[in-house]
């Protein structure tokens, strides 16, 4: 049983990130937290701590469970970590990528000013929430 891991190497181990270089550098990039406190690449895990971990857009916050200093398959990884973001957050992520797109029929040209405002106002409301009104 593993007793000391070093956050990049356990960041890696569960797949968060696909190189250990890649976890090294998010947490030289402040992109790892614990409690809101940046962590170096050399802090030691414990089981019990609270991680955030920010991917690209993608936020995640995990508690550790137990410990993991080798890469092991991803069913087994999900063992060593639960994922206790929010639901509003994944939510969040995910409608992200079903933003509606506009498409124009081929061989209609460019749109005119009255289309291109009829746009922008389509865009504006979309984006806009229901407390905004």
């Amino acid at each position: 049983m593993v007793e000391k891991v070093r956050i990049d190497k356990y960041l890696w181990a569960i797949r968060l990130f696909k190189t250990r270089t890649l976890a090294t550098e998010a947490c030289k990039a402040g992109r790892v937290k614990k409690d809101g406190t940046n962590i170096k690449a050399s802090y030691e895990v414990k089981v019990g701590d609270v991680l955030q971990v920010s991917k690209n857009i993608e936020k995640k916050l995990i508690k550790v469970t137990a410990l993991l200093a080798n890469r092991v398959d991803a069913k087994k990884a999900v063992l060593h970590y639960e994922d206790i973001t929010p639901v509003e957050d994944t939510i969040k992520f995910k409608s992200m990528f079903r933003m509606p797109v506009l498409e124009r029929d081929r061989g209609t040209g460019r749109p005119t000013k009255k289309d291109r405002r009829e746009i922008d106002d389509l865009q504006d409301n979309f984006f806009m929430d229901e407390d905004d009104d």
